[in-house]
């Protein structure tokens, strides 16, 4: 089922199945990908309790093994309304017999989508319903239309950080499993990096050490889409793979994929969040147009 939100500016279009943004509109112009599966299907995936990929897919918690799929569980469920009103939209996601064969944890998610302005703002939020420590990750996966006006290339995109600043790029290999090391990536005056396909043919560009808000904008229009992540320590840029796909997601995570060649104990994991029983854990970010 799909819920429309809406104020005197924009219009926001979230789909029950995994709580995911599917359009986001100012003054009726669209500014998010809609899902060409010759590039990709994806508009807006929210990823938990994972993000990216495990060695071999699996995990132990434990002692015990558990196959969990690439960004977690979390799109491929159906989340139901907690709360609707003209401008804003909470859905959940509890856990059941199903989740817990992947994810063996009692929680609640929640995520609410509000239009402020000409901004959404986003919330994650995580309560822990069990009776043992909770170990999660977490990010967002919004695809934008790059270039954003018909008659411009996606070259003359461009992505422009808020301030200069000497990012590191998280090193991959070439499963997209973590390396455990970094190396800078130097932008253009500190805080830009232009938009080409090959940018992309070795999957993610994922950055950490970098100012928490980001925009997309274009050398030939005043368009532009801002996202801001104060609460998350990384951001990657994506688009299909060795493609010429005419989109380019901004994504913040608050963790990292799996190591290559290691399969990770959630407990021991460094990055993952960590709940307490009964605690509740909320991360704010947003996306503004122009």
């Amino acid at each position: 089922m799909q819920y429309t939100i809406r104020n005197e500016h924009m219009q926001a279009v979230i789909d029950s199945l995994g709580a995911e943004l599917v359009s986001l509109q100012l003054d009726g112009h669209e500014y998010l990908w809609q899902g060409d599966p010759a590039f990709w299907r994806g508009h807006a995936p929210v990823l938990f309790p994972f993000v990216g990929r495990l060695q071999g897919g699996t995990y132990t918690l434990h002692g015990t093994e558990y196959a969990l799929r690439i960004h977690g569980l979390a799109k491929y469920y159906d989340f139901t309304p907690e709360k609707e009103e003209k401008d804003a939209l909470t859905l959940s996601l509890s856990a059941n017999e199903e989740t817990r064969a992947q994810y063996p944890f009692s929680f609640r998610f929640l995520v609410t989508y509000r239009l402020e302005e000409r901004r959404l703002a986003i919330t994650f939020r995580v309560e822990n319903e069990g009776a043992e420590m909770m170990y999660f990750g977490l990010g967002g996966h919004p695809g934008f239309r790059a270039p954003m006006e018909e008659g411009e290339d996606f070259t003359d995109c461009y992505l422009e950080f808020s301030e200069a600043s000497h990012p590191d790029r998280v090193l991959f290999s070439d499963g997209v499993l973590t390396l455990g090391k970094t190396e800078p990536y130097p932008l253009e005056e500190g805080k830009i990096l232009r938009l080409h396909h090959d940018l992309f043919d070795h999957d993610a560009v994922v950055l950490t050490d970098m100012p928490w808000t980001v925009s997309l904008k274009s050398t030939k229009s005043s368009r532009s889409v801002t996202v801001s992540y104060p609460g998350m320590p990384y951001v990657g840029f994506w688009h299909a793979v060795k493609k010429p796909a005419p989109y380019v997601c901004i994504e913040p995570w608050v963790s990292l994929p799996g190591r290559d060649g290691i399969t990770e104990d959630f407990a021991a994991m460094s990055g993952l969040q960590r709940l307490a029983p009964g605690k509740t854990y909320e991360n704010d970010w947003s996306i503004a147009l122009t």
